[in-house]
């Protein structure tokens, strides 16, 4: 092989590195495009809902059933909900920023903990069809938070530990 066959070479693979950079780096804007419209997604979907939960408190509160404790019951339902929204929308706008990678689990874990505390706070064991269910769902409910805990609490038992 020749030193012309070689320098050709060399170029040939320094083009197709390029290449592969450019490729990588516009699916990489791609991707960055597209978490940030799922972003605005759930920015809408939490506009929606907080207006949608106004209107329902609005309309309880005319109609009397405002002491209803199912009626209360779902709006702390809805408000839980909303809340796990904007704990998503957090998650994917620090995924965006390319935060600390604590940061992003950090908020995983809220929002999970969120979501389970809105699962347990609208259990009703006739939602199932035996007890058996019921208590299979509460005891799976009540291991999820259990561990989500645990993990924040690690997670807050590192962060004061790096922090010193």
């Amino acid at each position: 092989m020749s030193d012309a066959d070689g320098s050709t070479s060399a170029k040939h693979r320094a083009n197709a590195m390029l290449d592969t950079d450019r490729f990588a780096a516009m699916t990489d804007h791609f991707i960055h495009v597209v978490e940030l419209a799922a972003a605005g997604v759930f920015a809408v979907l939490f506009a929606i809902g907080v207006v949608d939960l106004v209107i329902r408190i609005w309309e309880a509160a005319l109609g009397g059933s405002i002491t209803d404790p199912k009626v209360v019951i779902g709006f702390i339902d809805t408000g839980l909900l909303l809340l796990v929204i904007a704990e998503v929308y957090q998650t994917v706008i620090a995924y965006t920023q390319e935060n600390d990678t604590r940061k992003i689990v950090r908020l995983i874990i809220y929002t999970g903990v969120i979501a389970m505390v809105r699962k347990a706070i609208i259990f009703r064991t006739g939602a199932y069809g035996t007890t058996k269910d019921a208590l299979f769902a509460a005891v799976a409910y009540t291991t999820i938070l259990l561990g989500l805990g645990g993990l924040l609490l690690i997670e807050h038992t590192f962060r004061k530990t790096s922090a010193e």
